[in-house]
């Protein structure tokens, strides 16, 4: 009989708005007894997203300032396993439902707080916490994607809910993992504040190295530099970028008019399959193609089909002629082309439209379900989920309010088991085989890392990735792992392999089925080499089920292109832009494989059977826009703010110019009665909406930031000033060198490692979206140089000193791709 894999934990969901619902959402998807508990009135957010954030669960109204309803939450609690609440540091405790509160009632219950801010962060935690409010703050808004700096477009406002994505993320793996550990630890107090959690999910846009060598800049990125450093004005018009972009990372029109967009600019063969499915095999036969990991003084050329970017004197030529091809033939056409011939590339689309895609309808990354309010519902689909569950498809319509079976729940007794004393990491004792590469995937092992798991990285002998992607971008996503190189074309290779893989707990991987299968990583052959292993497995258009791009290539700008974010940020099918600019969903993809991972581990620990742990790029693609993804007859139109001049959504949840700088203005539940509250704003309130954002800018603008967030100080509005991802981050700075690095003592942190094997200092975004009040967080260390641990694994799996020597003789295993660790 198949079970759920979270069918015996039951969560008490208290969370309203977007964060705390998400994390209830992801864990009832697979299976889990989630209730959520409505203030009464019901659920804040009066949307029909909240519709789709209730699937699965059951609800119950309990007036928790009431002594009744008090004791019926502390009732529930005594019999649940998981409580989730983000409303400001403090409410919960007030309510006589804190941390100590929680575990008074039940020793064993793991509690989920998603604060926007740090419950210790003094200038901090007492903002209100609108999504807005935490993106604002945290440099989200600012300088956002290099399109966007180009044009000299600040701020950038977009809808799209990042924080709350990854705080979700966070939340749910947390939890999870918790879970796991309470035998050892008991019960668990976690913390995650949203704006930790943007931070990190942001990481690669803020991530900083000493003397960048200029290789690695992207046409773009030269060109930014330049204008600086000659005081030339950022006012590109947009179709003045073209000329930037690279061939391999843009859009392309087609014969119907539609956008294309290619990303192959960084594995070695993708480039060449670009060209030769768009018949311009000659064109690629003539570009050069050397080895990328040599230093540039010893390249034969300006540059290379293996590495990013396309050299000044290719780039003109290359897009001339992709652009040419493209417009002979219909963008349906071309991603079937481009699908069968595994060249990353895909059509772009609106949401609606994606929402109503056949691939993503048939592989379950959209779902239908028959809500009885809204009658034929599209919604999202998992974002995380185990392979056979097949109830992860099959959803029950949104919450009922108090369809909660209350009196059969306080009939059970109260939940008892053991309870440690413990403070060891969640995953101390886990072996994780990461077979990854990029971003996405390897920021499986890398996560896992902070929570005690052993992660020993292997890459091949022969790199088939670019070190842009490889060493630039795994400074953080390899973090706290071994690392060996093998050549698994080899019976060596092999042998070490399935040594690799006898003493592992979890392997991860991110490729796609049929590239699963060839490794032999299929469901079956894992039971076969052992029953209890779990396959952590991402990809870029695989679901629940299959679909007719289940085994099409992607990476994150592609998901970004289909699930409608690009058309959504640039404005229009004619301008599609990257959101931000690097990892925004390859970041929160590999958080949600880990999502699924604590799933997989709390199936493991009751049944004893591993199996395959699922995420994929489009279904974080949904993620980032969970607040819009549904679609039904009779529906609001689809017209949040986009594109490039959008700067709020309304009067009252805008970006507006103080006299010293842009700042955030949100009053989106007040609204009028913010304004009569503020003497210099009294005048304005009854002004209808369309002249009221005019009206407020004019008067904003008179005084500083600071004076206007007083004036709203107290109240559920706020003011903020627009902050920057690199002034965050460098105001967050600590030095690796000086010692013990301090996650908690406010909400963000960043570390410059100093004391790097890299020979340059880097700046990275610290470990401290998650907060244990038990657990041990680890630091992971820097990324060593790859194949820097190659004979000691082969050592400690049983090779001798002999064999290894001839194995990195004949290239069975190597110690270096390169003579540095960062080639220049």
């Amino acid at each position: 009989m198949n079970t759920r894999p979270l069918e015996h934990i039951r969560v008490l969901d208290f969370g309203q708005y977007l964060a705390g619902p998400l994390v209830g959402m992801m864990l009832a998807d697979m299976g889990a007894q989630v209730i959520r508990v409505d203030p009464p009135g019901g659920p804040r957010l009066k949307e029909p997203a909240t519709d789709m954030l209730s699937r699965g669960k059951t609800a119950v109204t309990l007036d928790l300032e009431t002594r009744a309803g008090l004791a019926t939450a502390q009732d529930l609690i005594a019999r649940s396993d998981v409580v989730i609440e983000n409303f400001r540091p403090g409410v919960m405790q007030r309510l006589g439902l804190g941390p100590q509160d929680l575990r008074a009632i039940n020793p064993r219950i793991v509690s989920l707080s998603l604060p926007g801010f740090a419950s210790t962060d003094p200038a901090l935690a007492d903002l209100p916490a609108w999504e807005a409010i935490i993106a604002a703050r945290t440099g989200q808004f600012t300088d956002m994607g290099l399109n966007r700096r180009l044009m000299g477009i600040n701020p950038s406002f977009t809808p799209l809910t990042l924080a709350s994505a990854y705080g979700s993320a966070f939340g749910a793996m947390a939890v999870q993992f918790a879970l796991l550990a309470r035998d050892d630890n008991g019960g668990e107090h976690i913390e995650v504040p949203l704006a930790s959690a943007l931070l990190e999910g942001l990481v690669y846009n803020c991530e900083q190295i000493e003397d960048y060598p200029d290789r690695y800049k992207s046409p773009r990125e030269v060109e930014l530099d330049r204008r600086f450093a000659e005081g030339l004005p950022m006012d590109l018009s947009f179709a003045e970028l073209e000329e930037f972009l690279d061939p391999f990372y843009r859009t392309y029109t087609c014969a119907d008019g539609r956008g294309f967009y290619v990303v192959a600019g960084s594995v070695k063969t993708h480039p060449r399959r670009v060209l030769e499915t768009l018949g311009l095999r000659q064109l690629a036969d003539e570009l050069p193609d050397f080895d990328a990991y040599l230093d540039k003084a010893e390249w034969p050329d300006e540059w290379s089909l293996r590495n990013y970017p396309v050299g000044d004197k290719d780039r003109e030529r290359v897009s001339s002629a992709i652009k040419a091809a493209f417009l002979t033939r219909p963008s349906g056409e071309w991603e079937a082309l481009f699908g069968a011939a595994k060249a990353p590339a895909t059509a772009q689309r609106y949401s609606q439209e994606w929402l109503a895609d056949p691939h993503a309808l048939a592989s379950g990354l959209v779902v239908e379900v028959e809500d009885p309010r809204h009658g034929k519902m599209r919604q999202m689909g998992n974002v995380a989920w185990l392979a056979g569950d097949a109830a992860a498809v099959d959803k029950r319509p949104g919450a009922i309010p108090d369809s909660a079976p209350i009196a059969d729940i306080l009939a059970e007794p109260k939940r008892s088991g053991v309870v440690g004393t413990g403070t060891r990491g969640w995953l101390d004792g886990l072996k994780v085989l990461d077979l990854t590469n990029v971003i996405a995937g390897p920021t499986i092992g890398s996560t896992l890392a902070r929570f005690g798991a052993k992660v020993t990285s292997v890459q091949p002998v022969d790199p088939s990735v670019d070190p842009w992607n490889t060493v630039v971008f795994g400074l953080h996503a390899h973090r706290g792992k071994d690392s060996i190189l093998l050549n698994l074309r080899s019976e060596d290779g092999q042998d070490a392999l399935r040594r690799l893989i006898a003493e592992s707990d979890v392997i991860t991987l991110n490729g796609t089925d049929e590239q699963r299968d060839a490794l032999g990583l299929d469901e079956a052959r894992l039971a076969v080499l052992n029953p209890r292993l779990i396959l952590v497995q991402l990809d870029a258009f695989g679901g629940p089920a299959r679909g007719p791009k289940s085994d099409h290539l992607g990476y994150d700008d592609l998901a970004q292109a289909a699930t409608g974010v690009m058309v959504r940020f640039g404005g229009g099918m004619q301008t599609p832009e990257e959101h931000a600019h690097f990892g925004t969903i390859d970041v929160l993809t590999g958080y949600c494989a880990c999502v699924a991972l604590g799933a997989a581990l709390l199936r493991l620990e009751r049944t004893g059977k591993g199996g395959i742990a699922r995420a994929a790029l489009a279904g974080a693609g949904n993620l980032i826009q969970a607040q819009l993804m549904y679609d039904f007859d009779g529906r609001a139109p689809f017209d949040e703010p986009s594109g490039r001049e959008a700067l709020g959504w309304g009067p009252f949840y805008h970006c507006y110019r103080a006299a010293d700088g842009w700042m955030f203005f949100a009053a989106p539940t007040e609204k009028q009665g913010a304004l009569r509250a503020v003497a210099e704003l009294t005048d304005l309130a009854d002004l209808p909406d369309g002249s009221l954002t005019g009206s407020l800018a004019e008067r904003f603008a008179t005084r500083p930031a600071a004076y206007w967030a007083d004036a709203f100080a107290g109240s559920s509005s706020t003011v903020i000033p627009l902050g920057s991802l690199h002034e965050t981050r460098d105001a967050a700075l600590q030095l690796e060198s000086k010692g013990e690095v301090d996650l908690n003592c406010s909400t963000f942190s960043a570390i410059r490692h100093d004391q790097h094997p890299m020979g340059r200092w880097c700046d990275l975004v610290a470990p401290n979206a998650v907060r244990p009040s038990k657990a041990k967080i680890t630091i992971p260390r820097p990324m060593p140089k790859y194949g820097a641990d190659t004979r000691r694994i082969l050592l400690e799996l049983g090779f001798s000193e002999d064999r290894i020597a001839t194995m990195i003789e004949t290239g069975a295993a190597s110690e270096s791709w390169s003579e540095k660790y960062l080639p220049e």
